[in-house]
C-alpha cells in the first residue's frame, strides 16, 4: 500500500474532533477539488507492508486511527489494513470523498465512516456515488464543504433526498468566516452541526498536524 504519511495529533473534524488521533494517509485520488487542501497526497508516498504500518502505529500512544487520504478505497488491500488494524484492537475511522462504492467497509464494528459529499464549488460534486447514503448507520457521519449559498442549498436538498443516517457536518472551507454558514444554519433550523477544522485552529495550517 501507498502511503504519504502517518503522523499523530489531534481529529480536527467532525464528531470525534478535539481527540487525540493516529493518522494514516494514503497516496492517490480520483477527484480534483477546487479547494483540496492535501494536493501533496495525489502521487507522493512511500509503499509499506501492513506489518510496517502496524509497526509505526504502535510508537504512538493512542487506541484511535483515521485512515485519510487522498482517497484510501483506491488501495486495492486497503480492508486487508483495516482487518489487521481491528485485530489489533484500534477503533478505526475512514475518510472517503464520496466518489466510490463504500460496501466492502460499512457496517463494520468499530468502523465509523466519514463520507464527504461534494459541492458544487468543489467541481467534483457531479463524481458522487450517492448509493453510498443509504449504506450509512447512525454511528457514521456525513460531511459537506460548503463555500457558496448554492453549495449550502445543494447540501440541503442531498439531505432531503437521500435523509442518510449519522451525524451532519455543514463546514466552511478554511479561510472563509464561519459566521456566515452559521447564520445560514441558524436562519433555516436545520438539524446538521457547524464543523470547523480544530486542528488548523490549533497548529496551524501546516502538514502533517
Amino acid at each position: 500500500m501507498k502511503i504519504n504519511e502517518i503522523f499523530y495529533s489531534i481529529q480536527g473534524e467532525g464528531s470525534r474532533a478535539g481527540q487525540p488521533n493516529i493518522f494514516i494517509r494514503t497516496t492517490g485520488c480520483n477527484l480534483r477539488c477546487s479547494f483540496c487542501d492535501t494536493v501533496y497526497a495525489y502521487d507522493e508516498g512511500t509503499e509499506m507492508t501492513n506489518d510496517v504500518i502496524l509497526q509505526k502505529i504502535g510508537a504512538y500512544p493512542c487506541s484511535s486511527v483515521c485512515i485519510t487520504g487522498g482517497e484510501p478505497l483506491l488501495q486495492k488491500d486497503i480492508v486487508d489494513l483495516i482487518t489487521d488494524l481491528l485485530k489489533k484492537k484500534y477503533d478505526i475511522s475512514i475518510e472517503s470523498n464520496g466518489s466510490i462504492p463504500i460496501k466492502s467497509i460499512a457496517g463494520k464494528k468499530h468502523v465509523m465512516i466519514s463520507l464527504d459529499i461534494k459541492c458544487p464549488s468543489s467541481e467534483m460534486h457531479m463524481n458522487m456515488c450517492f448509493e453510498n447514503l443509504s449504506l450509512l448507520s447512525k454511528n457514521d457521519q456525513v460531511k459537506f464543504i460548503i463555500n457558496t449559498k448554492d453549495d449550502y442549498e445543494y447540501a440541503k436538498t442531498i439531505l432531503l433526498t437521500y435523509k442518510p443516517l449519522g451525524a451532519i457536518f455543514f463546514q466552511p472551507i478554511w479561510g472563509t468566516d464561519p459566521r456566515k454558514l452559521a447564520n445560514w444554519i441558524l436562519h433555516d433550523g436545520l438539524s446538521v452541526r457547524l464543523g470547523v477544522q480544530l486542528h488548523k485552529i490549533v497548529f496551524g495550517n501546516a502538514r502533517g498536524i
